[in-house]
């Protein structure tokens, strides 16, 4: 059924902890798939996320995601209680890795409020013929005692004061088989059923504690015939999550289950921090609760009354042990963005009061000592903000192991992937854009550059082919490289459809190999003679460096064919602040980001020099540096054309260093980056601009991208 979208909160947090669960069970399941072993560990943690998925997914009605992920928690019972000596590691990958792709479409249609109506039942039908199939592979597994029967749990009778709410989804949840936490060699009489007194608590920031308090609720129902539990409310009031967070949340329940299996029961429960549990002996009469017939009546107030002391001892430790432990909090994107916002503005008005052309000339030294410490702590403000919204790339990188894995099986291709610098760390924002590219990038990788098993045997290359993702930071941007094994670019292939289509946009006597690679990025270029269920299309490339683009970064294609091909993204760290120099080029601003910048200087004319083809160098240190002039890189006018008058600014990246000529230097200061227009970016596709900012006093200034600028010392 469609479920509720009335509780928008609740919603979210739901999406939130299904997609991370999801994304853990992808993981874990892979990387058992790789070593064609399943841990004990690896099923207890993907029974877990399984267990917290249908729990949490009854509670929001979604029927058929908890319905599935009930027949993925069967299969990994069994799986855990009896140890089977043969699992098919590639087979249970396949079903497992299926339903995770149904739950994500589901999940899909939950973000966009749609019905939720897939049909689950064919998967769940695969998976219960693969249970059976591990059942007559293991015959001993099969025995079940004579006294089985008698052990069945029935369904907890209804406390009367359970809210409606509550009621009404229990009687929406499909009946379970009660099969879970039940030893098959214990059995009891009515007689001998014990009541249990749990207190659970939950860890900090683990949120929805009125949810996973639910789902125990629903879990109960298989191994006790009576409960009550506090707070009572826990869907009705939105404040019961946070009376949980505090005082725990508290369970009383009549079962036949032993003390160890009870202990068992509650610590299935997922981001359990801590766990009282204890049994109440010579109970004749229920505690805490009057009996009528078939309901159950707590007392509350006595139920408090009786824990008051012990909740006071508690409180204490819990206040004690919580300013030891780090909290951690869920914080609304949206909230961090607004933030950044308003620490940008926060940096602009800075610095347009201590850059006020009327404060010149006047003695204001205890004014500029308060600016600097404002400065000082406008920076702490800006690095920490920033701080908090760099992410790991790890999440997305892990991410193409599925992709690898389902393409090389369809394809027939033997693959390895191997990632470098997965803890990189980038704006969250950035992450979001450049996960598709990564993909396509991926998908291009694996269709076009890795060869066949037999070609590349043939040419004597090793069996499987070997695609590396690697990301690292270069200044202030991050690189993400894309290099596989496999044959490479052929540029005549790539120039024959380049004229089919009348793409070229000069001669190709004057294209560089790498213009001619860069082709490929523009819409509807492939060299697939055929379209198939991965590439031909002409819309993946296109797709990549768009996206790039996007956030003001950039991609570039290196080849040798038979060799392999290296495919650079190269994208900022942050969208948001730097530390740049404004420079001056006659009436024009610019900015060069300072992490760049080596040294500046005023040159003597004796050290400038020019080499074989007439292009202007100047000697430091014993070093031969190429010279720019940025009023003729940009097509400048200026009074100032002689070195003597002006000012050079040596400015290096990873590849190449040069000095830059510009009319003077303006000062250093914390700018707000902007993305260059479209209609700019498009006028000239290399304009060795990297974005645009507005300065204290209201102009805007181009902000200069370094290794491009770098690059065409080269050319």
């Amino acid at each position: 059924m469609a479920g509720s979208y009335s509780n928008e909160s609740m919603l979210d947090l739901y999406i939130f902890e299904t997609s991370n669960l999801l994304e853990q069970l992808e993981h874990s399941i892979l990387a058992s798939e790789k070593s064609n072993h399943i841990s004990k560990d690896d099923v207890n943690e993907i029974f877990r996320i399984m267990h917290t998925i249908k729990g949490s997914s009854a509670m929001m009605l979604f029927d058929n995601i908890a319905s599935l992920a009930h027949s993925i928690e069967d299969l990994f019972y069994f799986i855990r209680e009896n140890d089977p000596r043969e699992v098919d590691c590639s087979a249970l990958s396949d079903i497992v890795l299926e339903g995770v792709d149904f739950l994500k479409v589901e999940l899909e249609k939950v973000k966009a409020k749609d019905l939720v109506d897939g049909d689950a039942q064919p998967l769940k039908e695969t998976i219960a013929d693969f249970l059976n199939q591990l059942k007559s592979q293991n015959p001993l597994a099969e025995i079940v005692p004579a006294s089985r029967k008698e052990t069945k749990i029935k369904s907890a009778e209804k406390p009367k004061d359970i809210p409606e709410k509550i009621e009404e989804i229990i009687e929406k949840i499909p009946e379970e088989k009660s099969k879970y936490y039940i030893a098959p060699n214990i059995t009891k009489t009515p007689a001998e059923k014990s009541w249990y007194k749990a207190v659970i608590f939950y860890q900090d920031g683990c949120e929805m504690e009125n949810i996973r308090a639910y789902t125990v609720i629903h879990n109960l129902k298989e191994i006790a015939d009576k409960y009550i539990f506090t707070p009572e409310d826990i869907i009705e009031n939105d404040l019961s999550a946070q009376v949980i967070k505090e005082q725990g949340f508290t369970v009383v329940l009549r079962t036949d289950k032993s003390y160890e299996e009870m202990h068992a029961f509650f610590m299935q429960t997922i981001f359990i921090r801590e766990l009282k549990l204890e049994q109440i002996e010579d109970q004749e009469d229920e505690p805490v609760m009057n009996q009528h017939e078939n309901n159950l009546t707590p007392q509350i107030p006595v139920l408090q009354t009786a824990e008051r002391e012990e909740k006071a001892e508690k409180e204490g430790q819990l206040s004690s042990s919580s300013s030891a432990q780090q909290s951690i909090i869920s914080v609304n994107v949206v909230k961090l963005d607004r933030l950044m916002d308003l620490v940008g503005e926060m940096v602009i008005a800075e610095a347009m009061v201590t850059q006020n052309p009327d404060l010149k000339g006047l003695q204001l030294d205890n004014f500029y000592k308060a600016a600097r410490q404002l400065g000082k702590i406008t920076g702490e403000l800006q690095d920490m903000v920033m701080a908090i919204r760099m992410v790991p790339l790890s999440t997305t990188f892990h991410k193409m192991h599925r992709i690898v894995r389902d393409m090389s099986k369809k394809l027939s291709k033997e693959i390895r992937l191997e990632i470098i610098g997965e803890e990189t760390e980038v704006d969250k924002n950035i992450i979001e854009h450049i996960s598709d590219p990564l993909m396509h990038l991926i998908r291009n990788a694996i269709d076009h550059g890795i060869e066949a098993v037999a070609e590349r045997v043939a040419t004597g290359k090793s069996k499987a082919g070997t695609i590396t993702l690697e990301a690292k930071n270069a200044g202030s941007d991050v690189l993400i490289i894309v290099r596989d094994d496999g044959k490479g670019l052929n540029k005549e292939k790539i120039l024959i459809r380049a004229r089919q289509n009348s793409l070229l946009i000069k001669s190709e006597q004057e294209m560089s190999d790498r213009e001619i690679f860069n082709l490929i990025f523009l819409p509807g270029f492939s060299t697939k003679e055929s379209i198939s269920e991965f590439s031909g299309r002409g819309v993946g490339m296109d797709v990549v460096s768009k996206n790039i683009q996007t956030v003001g970064g950039s991609v570039s294609v290196d080849s040798v064919e038979g060799t392999g091909t290296t495919i650079t993204m190269k994208i900022p760290l942050t969208l948001a602040i730097i530390g740049g120099m404004n420079i001056k080029v006659g009436n024009s601003r610019y900015t060069i980001p300072t992490i760049s910048i080596r040294e500046s200087f005023r040159p003597k004319e004796s050290d400038i020099i020019r080499d074989p083809d007439g292009n202007e160098m100047i000697m430091v240190r014993g070093e031969c540096y190429p010279v720019i002039r940025l009023h003729t890189l940009y097509k400048v006018k200026t009074e100032v054309t002689e070195f003597s008058q002006g000012i050079f600014i040596m400015v290096e990246d990873e590849e190449k260093s040069c000095c830059l000529f510009a009319d003077e230097l303006l000062g250093e200061q914390q700018v707000v980056v902007k993305a260059l227009p479209y209609y700019i970016q498009n006028f000239k596709k290399d304009n060795e601009l990297g974005g645009c900012t507005l300065l204290g006093d209201g102009n805007i200034s181009l902000i200069l991208d370094i290794q491009s600028i770098t690059r065409l010392v080269k050319k």
